[in-house]
């Protein structure tokens, strides 16, 4: 009777014979060795091996060898493609690693600001000065939207008063893709940008519906990307905040404290405009009153208003 170590030669000959090269056939055997090793020492048959056992392998080679993840994938590589000829050759009735996969590497977030400093640095006094007082106007509506509504960088420096609703408390925002979607913003923001809006008129008296919300005091002109990311900058730190904080970390944020909230990945998706659940899994439409019961109940400055 065959062992699985001659499985593993006739598999080796088989590469051999579509021309693979040495070095590949020799990492298919070091790869798949090690695999049949840890099988061996668990006593575990490969006849009804499961996938929780290929699982527990991959953890032990990052524990024990540490691995990088090209390498684990590669490794997972090789022992899929020899469970898939021992299958196929009738060896064994199922093959458990046809459709594992390992999980996609997440990206590097930014680190989490809490929502204490977040309410410090929007909650802080007005400066004295009368240009900075309307400097800061501007500047609380920018940062309560940014934090209120997860919009991204880019998305604010093209919205327009007619894409906020201030009465259901809606903004329409355009994204990657100039793919549209709807989503609700907080008392808070609502107030501030209102309050910037009296500036806004004194800055600018005249303009129209699709003007830029946010603009300089110099010149009226919408603001760049670099001057918001200073400004957001700038106000942190007046608040004594040692955090680096930029419009991302503010949506990355608003993401996290609201998922906190209210455990509902679908609808956090929905909002940050993700096409898909890996980004935030599967894209699921929820219809707006229940990303607006979800929004009400768990973000922290969803009804908020501050008492002066």
């Amino acid at each position: 009777m065959n062992t699985v170590w001659d499985w593993l030669e006739n598999w080796l000959i088989s590469r051999r014979n579509q021309n693979q090269s040495v070095q590949t056939i020799q990492a298919y055997s070091r790869d798949v060795t090690d695999f049949l090793k840890f099988c061996e020492n668990k006593a575990l048959d490969l006849h009804s091996i499961e996938t929780s056992d290929l699982r527990e392998f991959l953890t032990f080679k990052v524990e024990q060898g540490r691995l990088s993840r090209s390498s684990l994938q590669r490794q997972l590589s090789a022992i899929r493609q020899f469970m898939k000829w021992v299958s196929e050759n009738h060896l064994i009735a199922q093959n458990v690693t046809k459709d594992f996969q390992l999980k996609r590497h997440a990206r590097p977030l930014p680190g989490l600001v809490d929502p204490e400093t977040i309410i410090q640095i929007l909650d802080q006094p007005a400066p004295k000065n009368h240009i900075q007082q309307q400097l800061w106007i501007r500047d609380k509506a920018l940062l309560e939207l940014l934090y209120s509504s997860g919009i991204r960088l880019s998305e604010i420096q093209g919205l327009t008063f007619k894409d906020i609703d201030f009465q259901r408390k809606l903004i329409r925002i355009t994204g990657k893709g100039n793919k549209t979607r709807i989503v609700p913003f907080g008392e808070s923001a609502k107030n501030a940008i209102l309050t910037w809006l009296q500036v806004y008129r004194v800055w600018k008296r005249e303009f129209k519906s699709d003007d830029a919300v946010f603009i300089s005091q110099r010149c009226g002109e919408p603001l760049g990307a670099r001057q918001i990311e200073k400004r957001v900058k700038f106000q942190a730190q007046r608040a004594g905040v040692n955090v680096d904080l930029h419009p991302h970390l503010l949506r990355h944020c608003f993401a996290s404290h609201l998922l906190s909230g209210s455990g509902d990945l679908r609808a956090v998706q929905e909002m940050l405009g993700h096409s898909n659940l890996s980004t935030t899994q599967i894209y699921t439409h929820l219809d707006f009153d229940r990303l607006a019961s979800v929004y009400d109940q768990a973000h922290p400055r969803a009804q908020k208003v501050k008492v002066e």
